[in-house]
């Protein structure tokens, strides 16, 4: 019998939820001879967020998309939107000029539309957070001023910004969905208890696949002591997730780098590989200025999307922002380096 069968990273977690990944070919068509499988590749439009500052770390603000130059394998890509920060973006014609984005009904930029404005724009404006909270039993301690610390920055967020909180131990649980409402997100904060083991990297890929589907700009923060004893997931490919979906994670650890290097080093890793950034804070104080350097990084952030021009390249592609402008040697870009096509069958 002639068996069909997709397995992707999802496999651990929908196993453990009791979701059948095997899918067999009726006995009618198992006698049919075997056809030949074909695939393709599928890229659709590539969100890359990145960050730019100068020799002192100090951020960049009021670039123009005429100040960047964007390569994919090598192959210069041409703009297709842009925006800076949590403005609306703005979309790149041909001449390089821009205007007000409009988009069809699939999101998809357009240069004429004879409606008007699509006030469907809005979830474009500002950046959607995911906050996934350790609730297990290494977060103990600290729990009620970690929960404190996520409570002021969830206050803090600019006002165009969307905002989830999950929570997570051996399961995770959405403790409140994307919303714009502050207190909202808040008492689904207040109410998470801690105990039981952790299962960060399966926590952490549930979150990036709800992320994925969120239009515009988003970004997965991790409050977590650091060691995972539960996950069936491996980090690195989770850490791929989000490098493909073009996901930025930031990772706050209340842990000491000294005394686990091994969960340390995969903080540094997924962070440095998907544009984000890593923190190690033991103390509330060193919690706070985490987030205050999130908030600011993401208030600096430039997003570029764009069509991938014509590239063979079925595996990893490379990407590489260059700034056009003289002081190019004085700065520094923060971005992911890459990452891999859809492929279908």
């Amino acid at each position: 019998m002639n068996r069909v069968i997709r397995f992707g990273l999802t496999a651990a977690c929908a196993g453990a939820a009791g979701v059948s990944l095997w899918t067999f070919v009726p006995a009618a068509q198992a006698q049919k001879a075997p056809e030949e499988v074909k695939f393709s590749t599928e890229v659709n439009m590539v969100v890359l967020s990145f960050t730019v500052t100068d020799s002192k770390g100090k951020y960049m603000p009021g670039l123009q998309p005429k100040d960047f130059r964007i390569l994919e394998d090598g192959i210069q890509q041409k703009i297709a939107t842009f925006a800076e920060g949590n403005r609306p973006p703005v979309q790149v014609m041909d001449d390089g000029s821009t205007r007000q984005l409009l988009v069809d009904s699939t999101g998809k930029p357009v240069k004429e539309n004879p409606e008007g404005p699509d006030p469907r724009l809005d979830s474009f404006v500002g950046t959607n957070v995911f906050v996934l909270f350790d609730t297990s039993n290494y977060m103990y301690r600290g729990f009620v001023y970690a929960s404190d610390a996520i409570a002021d920055f969830v206050r803090g967020l600019d006002r165009a910004d969307s905002v989830a909180v999950y929570t997570f131990s051996r399961n995770m649980s959405r403790a409140a969905n994307l919303t714009r409402d502050r207190n909202q997100a808040i008492s689904g904060l207040r109410k998470a208890v801690a105990g039981d083991d952790a299962a960060l990297y399966n926590a952490l890929l549930l979150a990036l696949k709800d992320a994925a589907k969120v239009p515009g700009k988003k970004v997965v923060i991790v409050f977590s002591n650091g060691p995972d004893n539960a996950s069936m997931v491996a980090p690195d490919d989770v850490r791929a997730v989000a490098e493909d979906e073009g996901i930025p994670i930031y990772v706050i650890s209340t842990n000491d780098v000294q005394k686990d290097p091994i969960s340390s080093n995969v903080f540094k890793r997924i962070s440095q590989r998907t544009g984000g950034q890593a923190f190690f804070a033991k103390t509330w104080q060193k919690q706070v200025e985490a987030f205050e350097s999130i908030r600011e990084s993401l208030g600096n952030s430039y997003t570029i999307t764009y069509y991938p021009q014509g590239n063979t390249n079925e595996g990893f592609r490379s990407i590489k922002v260059d700034i056009t402008s003289d002081t190019a040697k004085k700065l520094r870009v923060r971005a992911r380096p890459g990452y891999r096509p859809t492929r279908s069958f």
